[in-house]
């Protein structure tokens, strides 16, 4: 059975001291409203993981926002898989749009960074999505596939089980736009097909796909009450512990 998980990415936001309280503020308020198979994960700076980490539940993970390919070296100014996984985190987020967009990262380099991740058992979220000109042109659904297949498929059907996907229509992140139940539904049960064809039905209706496009209080029953979508990524609602908690309570009605 796959895990719902709701992820919050505080993306380059709160500064140390503001970062321990809004976690501390998340793990008291979220502590009874985890249930079930279900599953939530703070994605935070670097500044903050392992402080984070030390609060952390089994109902709350922690995960970095990036790591570099290599295992160590002279690489001024980044953080190993290693490292992450030293101080305490589980998971990591890897291809979001704004790495693909802003620091040129590329579905070769992301399948090396996943590797890195697995190899030192931290457990990608793994994003993909396509540009507003991709949606309009009609090529978004080639362009996950490739983003799937260049960044993912080399794995083993084993190692891909501990990959989760997060689908992230990259017109909608930051814009206030969101996609439609029916458009997210759509490429979730696409994604979702493309991994039967590849790993087969059993890992395919096992792997967690999140949707990360703009996902609030208010949108959030609606999306996550959709066959394929098993909860979201969220950015600037998870700066706002009522928000988050409000997103994360959704899936004790379910």
């Amino acid at each position: 059975m796959r895990k719902n998980i709701v992820a919050g990415n505080w993306k380059m936001n709160l500064d140390y001291e503001q970062g321990l309280s809004l976690f501390s503020e998340i793990v008291n308020m979220v502590k009874d409203e985890v249930v079930g198979n279900q599953e939530v994960v703070v994605c935070s700076p670097a500044i903050h993981l392992s402080s984070l980490a030390k609060l952390s539940t089994a109902k709350v993970a922690v995960g970095a926002q990036n790591i570099h390919q290599a295992a160590s070296g002279a690489y001024t100014g980044e953080i190993s898989a290693s490292q992450v996984k030293s101080v305490g985190a589980s998971y990591v987020i890897l291809g979001h749009s704004e790495r693909r967009a802003y620091f040129g990262e590329t579905d070769a380099l992301l399948a090396e960074k996943v590797d890195a991740a697995l190899a030192h058992g931290l457990k990608p979220i793994f994003c993909i999505g396509e540009t507003k000109e991709e949606r309009e042109s009609g090529e978004f659904f080639a362009v996950i596939k490739t983003q799937l297949e260049q960044g993912l498929f080399h794995l083993s059907a084993d190692a891909f089980q501990a990959v989760v996907l997060a689908y992230e229509p990259v017109w909608a992140i930051g814009t206030g736009l969101t996609a439609t139940p029916a458009q997210a539904q759509d490429v979730h049960a696409f994604i979702r097909q493309t991994l039967v064809e590849k790993y087969g039905q059993e890992i395919a209706e096992n792997t967690t796909i999140l949707y990360g496009g703009s996902c609030n209080p208010s949108n959030a029953n609606e999306l996550f009450s959709q066959t394929d979508i098993d909860g979201g990524l969220i950015g600037g609602a998870s700066l706002k512990s009522r928000d988050f908690l409000e997103i994360v309570k959704v899936f004790n009605s379910k």
